[in-house]
């Protein structure tokens, strides 16, 4: 029972993806005995896992899935092993290891059409749920992609078998997909997104306070988010509820 419970708090989560830097699993075991039960996916950012130990990542990913949360490797590592001509040999890694999800993404790289399908296909065919990533990390070559580059990436990835698509919004949240130099939603771009694409099948990622409430007041409480730093999932949750005074009474 939670506190407060004659309050009768919605459980209108929505996805939540979070961000794992390298955190330690006793950490993890205590942390998430708090918030578990409103993360969805957890990414383990970047190549942090091929620097842990392979127990220490297994014993992490263990816990993760006791509170039914599911884990995955960052997208960059999937572009390094891609580009060595080494996937095969990382899919087979990331299921000994007990990941169940793959992320595609060619953020640092350049991913030819044909090899970004194929490599979304194979990681279905092993079995993973698939989280595919548009934008790049770099802003001058992010700058490039239009807004119906975008549109088309996503739905190219959906058919070809991508779970869900994220939308690259980088830890900074600023001049990065549909983020401005300051961090603020570009409205334009927002919305032709949002009456081409189905925002089921979309975690728009949004690591600032001003991007989640935006997207919560834009979509509804149950929108997907994602790159959430660990200490602001319970921030999100009352977000999501209106318990906090940007969502109170507006939700």
């Amino acid at each position: 029972m939670k506190a407060f419970d004659f309050l009768n708090v919605p459980d209108n989560n929505g996805i939540t993806m979070v961000m794992d830097k390298g955190l330690p699993p006793s950490y993890i075991d205590d942390y998430l005995k708090v918030c578990g039960e409103y993360i969805t996916f957890v990414k383990f950012g970047w190549g942090t896992s091929a620097v842990q130990d392979k127990e220490i990542v297994k014993e992490k990913i263990k816990i993760y899935k006791k509170h039914n949360i599911k884990a995955y490797a960052g997208g960059t590592l999937f572009e390094l092993c891609h580009s060595k001509g080494l996937y095969d040999e990382y899919l087979k890694e990331c299921k000994e290891l007990g990941f169940g999800c793959i992320e595609i993404s060619d953020g640092s790289m350049e991913l030819s059409k044909e090899d970004r399908k194929n490599a979304i296909r194979k990681a279905k065919q092993n079995g993973f749920i698939v989280l595919s990533e548009v934008g790049k990390k770099s802003i001058e070559e992010d700058s490039k992609l239009t807004t119906e580059d975008r549109i088309n990436i996503i739905n190219e990835d959906l058919r070809a078998g991508s779970d869900f698509v994220i939308i690259e919004g980088r830890e900074s949240g600023k001049s990065i997909g549909l983020f401005d130099e300051k961090g603020n939603l570009k409205d334009k771009e927002f919305k032709k997104i949002l009456e081409y694409i189905d925002t089921n099948k979309i975690i728009f990622e949004a690591p600032n306070k001003n991007q989640q409430v935006e997207f919560i007041l834009s979509i509804g409480s149950d929108v997907n988010l994602g790159n959430i730093a660990y200490e602001e999932v319970i921030s999100l949750k009352t977000l999501r509820t209106g318990l906090r005074g940007d969502t109170f009474g507006k939700i």
